[in-house]
């Protein structure tokens, strides 16, 4: 049984996150994706505690029992919120400097920090590599066969999209779990451990606003409008970097993430990971454990 999560207050969010470890080992932050939870971590928080690290797993927005602080604030789900809220949260508990480790949405926060504050950072495991959106080209066309594993997201730039998130929200994540990951034999409990987080009120709105602002079809927060065009730029990486790859990632294979090492010109490896899919922490706890303890070790 997981212990209730603790809560602090960003400018935006009460935030709620689980945390482990000694409060003065060294600060390790775990952000899960989309459509998953903190309990994708809880395989990999043990090997880390036991090295001395303080390990803070948050609820992103629209998860859990994280909450918006205010109604009038817009349920953005925009790459310049993921990262902002990581650099508050970062902020709020008075952590410098930490070792950042994410995949999906959690892997987009961890590298624009890591991108845009790098001071911030003292090392990055980031799965399918570069994880920040290249907004500007976001129209060019892929080949087929990948914007066959979006079809996800052009449904949700669609009315028809919405309503069905709404309506079918466990179905379809479970849809996605099994897609993106087809080795992964998980069971029952396993899922509805996880998606009890998507009960969240914000849910929705948070899950369509990202994936039509990505399009350029939703407007952005106002107030995020200057880290957007930070990120616009696709800012180069210079922390140290492992980058994960999953060889049987159902949404983003390893031909998608092949060429990123041109973003890192700092220390960077990419590591190939046989029969994972897109959720390495959960269906690999052990090797995405190993690659944060080299992080901490530097």
């Amino acid at each position: 049984m997981n212990a209730a999560p603790k809560r602090i207050r960003t400018s935006v969010l009460d935030v709620a996150y689980e945390e482990s470890g000694a409060a003065d080992g060294a600060p390790v932050f775990l952000m899960h994706g989309w459509p998953y939870d903190p309990r994708c971590y809880d395989a990999v928080i043990a090997p880390l505690v036991a090295a001395g690290a303080r390990v803070i797993v948050p609820y992103l927005r629209g998860f859990g029992p994280t909450r918006f602080l205010e109604q009038t604030t817009p349920r953005s789900g925009q790459q310049a919120a993921l990262g902002n809220d990581l650099r508050e949260l970062m902020d709020a508990l008075s952590v410098d400097r930490a070792v950042l480790a994410g995949y999906d949405w959690g892997g987009r926060a961890t590298c624009i920090v890591a991108a845009l504050w790098p001071e911030r950072v003292r090392g990055l495991v980031t799965v399918n590599a570069y994880n920040i959106q290249n907004i500007p080209g976001a129209g060019k066309p892929t080949a087929p066969a990948q914007e066959h594993r979006l079809w996800y997201q052009w449904y949700f730039q669609m009315e028809r999209g919405r309503a069905g998130v709404e309506a079918n929200r466990r179905e379809l994540c479970r849809l996605l779990w099994r897609l993106w990951s087809p080795h992964w034999l998980f069971d029952d409990a396993t899922f509805e451990r996880s998606a009890a987080s998507f009960d969240n009120p914000d849910f929705v709105a948070v899950t369509i606003h990202s994936y039509r602002h990505r399009y350029g079809n939703a407007a952005g927060d106002p107030k995020l409008e200057e880290i957007e065009q930070r990120l616009a730029q696709q800012p180069k990486i210079t922390v140290p970097t492992i980058a994960l790859q999953g060889e049987a990632d159902g949404v983003h294979p390893p031909d998608s993430s092949a060429h990123h090492a041109a973003f890192f010109p700092g220390p960077y490896q990419r590591r190939l990971l046989p029969r994972i899919g897109h959720n390495p922490p959960q269906e690999d706890p052990g090797t995405f454990a190993d690659a944060v303890l080299e992080m901490m070790r530097g």
